[in-house]
């Protein structure tokens, strides 16, 4: 069997991989001239962590992580406990995601990965698909899969009006000092005023990474650091914001990354007879709940084992969207939960049931 991955992002390349192990020949195309990670941490779920071991690469993911735990504490600096979940309900592992892309690039093989190579289109037929490339090129195969995250090309081939929709007002903004720089007691996530969440986090290589984010914002106006101060001074009393404000200081303005938060909608289907989403593709939700990441390494683990051993590839991806849609309406129900809780406690704890629920699941396998 022979399978085209659109996107060299990290589900991108998880997806390559999974076939790769399932015993498909995988051809990985990346429209930039490089594989490169964008963005700094990135958080990964006991249930991330499980894909990466059954696809041999468990402990070199660790090894470019920090065991991380995700509590909140409200503006005046107190823990906002949650009795009714356990410790495993908070732990993850925040990773370099540099790293993490380089390690699988290297796992999926650098010389299964097409640089600069954008999806154009693609026609199918009866026993494959055709896919056109912006080098001029056509590759044959029996599936392709977008994971082109949420401005995806592929969706919008295969789901037609389906573009990714702004998040009205919800903005996000970080940036990672590295060591040396500034050192901090404590990670620290907390939950402020005004719809802004934000903290620091010390990364595996002793930085720190920091984040600022908005719900229901008012216009932006001034530099991206005068963004993030403006909204620091919301996630804390009596001085508790102060480290905060510092990092935000110190990070030169090329560095502090902005985005304004984009969704995809939910979709009619994911999958024809021999294409499939993936990924943000598929699903790109707000990232207050820092799960994008795990959630698509899951669609990856579930697609390489479908596809493994069948010569049915439509069934295989039909079967593929049965699971993964009824999932994922779930998972936006309880991420609503958490964005619309009234007070920073119900956040958390709203917050603790969604990583309670997304790790406690049973692996879906073929």
């Amino acid at each position: 069997m022979r399978a085209v991955v659109i996107g060299g992002g990290i589900v991108g390349l998880t997806s390559g991989l999974a076939l790769h192990r399932a015993g498909v020949e995988v051809v990985l195309c990346e429209r930039a001239p490089q594989i490169r990670a964008a963005g700094a941490g990135l958080g990964l779920w006991a249930n991330a962590l499980a894909v990466f071991d059954e696809l041999g690469i468990g402990e070199q993911v660790r090894a470019v992580g920090k065991p991380s735990e995700m509590y909140f504490h409200d503006p005046a600096g107190r823990l906002l406990d949650t009795p009714e979940f356990g410790a495993e309900d908070h732990r993850y592992l925040l990773v370099h995601r540099a790293k993490l892309t380089d390690l699988l690039a290297d796992s999926v093989g650098r010389e299964n990965i097409r640089l600069a190579t954008a999806f154009e289109a693609y026609d199918e037929h009866a026993d494959h698909v055709t896919v056109r490339l912006s080098d001029g090129s056509g590759e044959d195969a029996d599936v392709l899969v977008g994971v082109d995250g949420a401005y995806s090309s592929v969706r919008a081939r295969l789901v037609p009006g389906t573009a990714a929709q702004e998040h009205p007002g919800h903005h996000a903004w970080r940036a990672v000092l590295p060591a040396n720089d500034i050192t901090v007691p404590e990670s620290r996530v907390i939950l402020g005023t005004h719809g802004c969440r934000g903290g620091y986090l010390r990364t595996h290589d002793g930085g720190v990474y920091w984040l600022v984010n908005q719900f229901n914002s008012p216009k932006l106006t001034g530099t991206r650091k005068q963004q993030a101060l403006e909204r620091a001074v919301h996630l804390g009393e009596d001085g508790q914001h102060a480290v905060l404000a510092e990092l935000i200081a110190a990070t030169p303005e090329e560095q502090i990354l902005h985005n304004q938060i984009m969704l995809v909608p939910p979709l009619p289907h994911w999958v024809s007879a021999r294409v499939a989403l993936a990924g943000d593709a598929a699903h790109a939700m707000s990232p207050h709940i820092t799960a994008g990441a795990t959630l698509g390494i899951e669609d990856a683990a579930l697609l390489g084992g479908l596809l493994a051993d069948t010569a049915d590839v439509p069934a295989a991806l039909a079967a593929y969207e049965a699971i993964q849609i009824p999932r994922y309406a779930h998972v936006a129900r309880l991420s609503a939960a958490v964005e619309h809780a009234p007070t920073p406690r119900e956040f958390a704890r709203h917050y603790a049931a969604f990583s309670h629920w997304m790790i406690s699941q049973e692996p879906v396998r073929a």
